[in-house]
């Protein structure tokens, strides 16, 4: 049972629905969606395209969702035009990493810290770590110190550390791989075992499902990895793996295949506390945005991508479990 400051308890409140499930909606994108708007625009729409992007998807969809996830670099516009009621979660850590060197080491934004961004009105502190549970040992332990410092920080300015997890193979740089869809389920479980540690205080783990869902019988076009039970089974050990609680990040899978994807984890018995989901709601909005301007993306967001996140948080409904019972309340 995770022990929770009040002030930690009421800010994980703010983020999530009057149940305890997380419907959160992230667009802390920053490298990844100024290529989708530059590849889908004629002209140079520059920084400001991002963050006018930023800004409508704020202002139309967290009317829709508990609580929205930004970086300060961009976001912070959206974050002044979200609805009053939704809770805010602000990224430290800069976009991607060095390819230059192994290890796909971690590196925090040069003028941010917790208290930085617990002043711009977060309510949480959001992390992502590139992780290879069977990376060298040298590279794993200059992460776990990294992620240590992190959660001391966050608990010295009593904020909620939400530690976002993504696996890769140092020797497979193809995720998307039969290859790596073997290997997938320890990555992602043996992960969370180690982030699930008291020394790191995390309180909330944000992760992959442990499967590659177009590898499981039922949902491979061609051949399959996993059986329906096989990959039911890597579900409930993912649950089993960690007494915090933990949401699923889209991965940029479409959203039908995510609704769906939860509805398997569910049935699975895997007790998983909400999402925080992405691109699958709002990745398509990107090119009326980009191509005819803020009037013809307001349009996609309030029909499509309200579609989108309604249509979620229906699927949350039935398969989220509250927050609420992991938690000395």
């Amino acid at each position: 049972m995770l022990k929770l400051t009040q002030n930690k308890q009421e800010a994980l409140k703010r983020l999530s629905d009057e149940n305890g499930i997380i419907g959160a909606l992230a667009i802390d994108q920053r490298g990844s969606l100024k290529k989708m708007i530059a590849s889908a625009s004629s002209k140079d729409i520059g920084d400001n395209g991002i963050i006018d992007f930023k800004k409508l998807v704020s202002s139309e969809l967290t009317k829709y969702a508990s609580s929205i996830l930004l970086d300060p670099e961009y976001g912070l516009p959206a974050a002044e035009v979200r609805d009053e009621n939704a809770g805010l979660l602000l990224a430290y850590e800069k976009t991607g990493y060095d390819a230059t060197v192994p290890g796909r080491l971690p590196d925090l934004l040069d003028v941010w810290s917790a208290k930085r961004l617990k002043e711009a009105g977060a309510d949480a502190v959001k992390f992502l770590l590139y992780y290879d549970i069977d990376e060298d040992e040298a590279i794993n332990n200059v992460k776990h110190a990294f992620v240590e410092r992190l959660g001391s920080e966050c608990v010295a300015e009593d904020i909620p550390f939400f530690l976002e997890l993504v696996s890769y193979d140092a020797n497979n740089d193809d995720v998307k791989s039969v290859e790596y869809a073997k290997v997938k389920p320890h990555k992602v479980n043996d992960m969370m075992k180690e982030f699930s540690k008291p020394r790191y205080h995390v309180d909330v783990l944000k992760v992959e499902v442990p499967v590659n869902m177009n590898f499981v019988e039922g949902y491979a076009e061609g051949e399959f990895v996993y059986t329906a039970e096989q990959a039911k089974q890597y579900f409930k050990e993912q649950s089993e793996a960690t007494d915090l609680p933990y949401i699923y990040l889209s991965a940029g899978v479409s959203a039908e295949l995510f609704r769906e994807t939860l509805e398997f984890a569910a049935a699975a018995g895997a007790e998983f506390n909400g999402v925080l989901c992405g691109r699958a709601t709002w990745k398509n909005g990107v090119q009326p945005f980009a191509e005819q301007g803020e009037k013809a993306g307001r349009q996609w967001l309030q029909s499509e991508g309200k579609q989108n996140i309604t249509e979620l948080n229906e699927v949350l409904k039935k398969t989220a479990k509250s927050w609420f019972s992991k938690v000395e309340m």
